[in-house]
């Protein structure tokens, strides 16, 4: 059997408080993660809390990155959902925890959309496609 997409769940802990409260600073890491992982940026969508914490979304053509920051805390939390073969998700991880200065990480990781078909039917959107 063959899943439709894999999703890590990515838990950063004692990262940089001034890199995980900057807004444009999580953004511009969260789109090289996705390009360091190869996937097709489609969109961007980011949001600074007050007083502290940045939630965004990349929307890639494989699916999306998400981040939700903790900077009280020093923790991101961080979901890689991509479809398909072509996306490395690990170098968008390795890529994130090297920026984020994160000192631990757990990733626990999950196939989605698990069917009871041939793999020759499990069909992803070719690139290009909205």
């Amino acid at each position: 059997m063959k899943s439709l997409g894999n999703h890590l769940i990515v838990e950063m802990y004692e990262c940089d408080t001034k890199i995980i409260n900057n807004h444009a600073k999580v953004e511009e890491i969260l789109v090289e993660a996705a390009k360091a992982a190869g996937a097709h940026i489609v969109q961007q969508v980011f949001h600074k809390f007050n007083p502290h914490g940045v939630s965004g979304v990349v929307v890639i053509a494989e699916s999306h990155l998400s981040i939700h920051t903790w900077p009280e805390f020093g923790y991101c939390a961080i979901d890689v959902f991509t479809c398909g073969d072509t996306i490395d998700n690990k170098k968008a991880v390795d890529y994130m925890k090297q920026m984020f200065k994160a000192k631990s990480v757990s990733v626990m990781e999950m196939k989605r959309g698990v069917l009871n078909l041939p793999i020759a039917q499990i069909r992803h959107k070719p690139i290009g496609v909205k």
